[in-house]
C-alpha cells in the first residue's frame, strides 16, 4: 500500500524552498513544484485511462493551499466519473481562443470584404460607392459592434430612417449589408440567419421598395426628334460632342465610348471590339460601325501621346459629365444613357428586327440560361445592317411629308 504523504500546513508550504516536487498531503498526488528560480506551482499527479498525467492547478501563492486542495479534489472526482479534466481544460482554452479570434467589428469586416471583392469590380467608383454608403449610414450605428452581435433590430435601425426618403440608396445598402454579413458567416465570425436578408426576413417588417418608390428611368429623346437633335449636334465643335454622336450611333454606354482606344477599333473592317474588362456583363463585345460612325472617327485627330479615341482636352479620359454637359447646353431634356432607350424603342416600333438582335446590339445579357448556354454567335452581320439603318434614321429630320421617317426603316 502506497505511503500517505504528510499533511503540510499553509505555513509549511510557504517555507518550502528546495527545488523539486513536494507532496502536501490530504489529496493524493497534490504537489508543490519549486523551481530553481524560486517560482512555485501546484501539480496534481493523476492516472487517466491508465496513463499518468501531470495537471497544473496554478501558481503559489496566487492559488493558496486550501484552493489547490479543492481544485485537486474536483479533478479527482471528475476522473472517477469518466471525465478527463486535462482534455476538458484544453477544449475550453481552444474555444476561448477561437472566440477571441472571432471578435471582429462590423466595420472591420466591411473593410476586409470590400478589399477582397474590389478586384472583381470594374472601377474604383464602385468601391467608393460601397465604402460611402456603409460609412454614412451603417458605421455610426453598427460599425463598432462585434459582427457576431449584429441582429435584426440593428439592421432596422440602420435602414428605417432612409427607407422611405432614400429608397434606392436604402435598398442598395441593404444588399451590401447582407453581403458583408454573409461573408462574415462564411469566415466564421458569426452564425445564424443573416438579419439583412430580404426574402422571408426583412420583407416581413419593411415595405417593398417597389411599393414606396417608383422606378425613374433615364430621360430619353423621343424617336421622332432624333434627326433634328443629330443635325444640331453636328453643328457643335468639341471632342465631347463627337463622343456623344459616336455614342448615339453605336448605341453604346457613354463609359465605353469615353474609354475607347484606337487599338480597339479596326477602321478597315468597321469594327470596334470592347474588351470584357470594360463591359458591364464582363464579356467582350463587338460593335459594327456604320459609315456615319466611321465618319465621326475620321474627324478625330489621333494624338501621339495617347491611344484614347476621345481624349479630354487636358489629357486622359473625358469625365462622365462631359457628354451630359453638351446636352444641357443644347437644352435637351434627356441624358446620354437615354439614347440606348431611344434606340431600343426605334428597333421595336419602327423596324422588323428581332428582339434578340436589338438586345445584343445593346450588349444585354441573355436572360434565359439555357439559351445563353447554347448561343455561340453574336448576330454580328445582322447587327451591322441594323446599325446602318439606325444611322439612317438619325440622319432623317421629321417633316409632315416625310413618310419614310414616320414609318421608319423596315428590315
Amino acid at each position: 500500500m502506497p505511503k500517505k504523504a504528510k499533511e503540510l500546513s499553509a505555513l509549511a508550504v510557504q517555507r518550502l524552498k528546495t527545488p523539486g516536487l513536494h507532496a502536501v498531503g490530504v489529496i493524493d498526488g497534490l504537489h508543490l513544484r519549486v523551481l530553481s528560480s524560486g517560482v512555485k506551482t501546484w501539480i496534481l499527479r493523476v492516472s487517466i485511462a491508465g496513463k499518468r498525467r501531470d495537471m497544473g492547478l496554478g501558481g503559489f501563492p496566487a492559488v493558496p493551499l486550501t484552493v489547490a486542495r479543492e481544485k485537486a479534489r474536483e479533478a479527482r472526482e471528475a476522473i472517477k466519473s469518466g471525465v478527463d479534466p486535462i482534455a476538458e481544460r484544453a477544449r475550453a482554452q481552444s474555444a476561448l481562443a477561437a472566440a477571441r479570434g472571432a471578435d471582429i467589428t462590423f466595420d472591420k469586416c466591411a473593410r476586409q470584404f470590400i478589399e477582397a471583392k474590389a478586384h472583381e469590380w470594374k472601377n474604383s467608383k464602385h468601391t467608393a460607392q460601397w465604402t460611402a454608403t456603409i460609412d454614412t449610414y451603417a458605421s455610426p450605428i453598427i460599425g463598432g459592434l462585434q459582427v457576431k452581435d449584429v441582429g435584426l433590430p440593428h439592421i432596422i435601425k440602420v435602414l428605417e430612417p432612409i427607407w422611405h426618403t432614400k429608397t434606392e440608396t436604402a435598398s442598395r445598402l441593404r444588399g451590401r449589408l447582407e453581403a458583408v454579413l454573409d461573408w462574415a458567416t462564411v469566415r466564421g465570425y458569426r452564425h445564424g440567419t443573416n438579419p439583412a436578408r430580404w426574402k422571408g426576413y426583412l420583407d416581413k417588417v419593411l415595405p417593398s421598395p417597389g411599393k414606396i418608390a417608383k422606378v425613374v428611368h433615364h430621360a430619353a429623346l423621343p424617336i421622332d426628334q432624333m434627326g433634328q437633335f443629330i443635325c444640331d449636334l453636328r453643328k457643335r465643335n468639341g471632342i465631347a460632342a463627337r463622343a456623344l454622336e459616336f455614342t448615339i450611333l453605336t448605341a453604346a454606354r457613354s463609359g465605353e465610348v469615353r474609354s475607347a482606344t484606337w487599338s480597339e477599333i479596326d477602321l478597315k473592317s468597321g469594327t470596334w471590339v470592347i474588351p470584357g474588362a470594360r463591359m458591364k456583363a464582363g464579356r467582350e463585345h463587338r460593335v459594327p460601325l456604320s459609315e456615319d460612325a466611321l465618319l465621326v472617327l475620321s474627324g478625330i485627330p489621333r494624338m501621339s501621346d495617347t491611344d484614347i479615341t476621345f481624349p479630354a482636352p487636358r489629357g486622359g479620359v473625358l469625365s462622365d459629365m462631359s457628354l451630359t454637359a453638351v446636352m444641357r447646353r443644347m437644352e435637351v431634356n434627356a441624358v446620354p444613357h437615354g439614347f440606348r432607350s431611344t434606340f431600343r424603342d426605334w428597333a421595336a416600333e419602327r423596324t422588323n428586327y428581332p428582339r434578340d438582335v436589338a438586345e445584343m446590339a445593346l450588349a444585354h445579357a441573355i436572360g434565359n440560361k439555357v439559351e445563353a448556354a447554347y448561343r455561340r454567335g453574336d448576330l454580328f452581320e445582322k447587327r451591322r445592317k441594323m446599325m446602318t439603318d439606325w444611322a439612317k434614321h438619325c440622319g432623317l429630320i421629321s417633316t409632315p411629308d416625310n413618310e419614310a421617317f414616320l414609318q421608319g426603316v423596315k428590315a
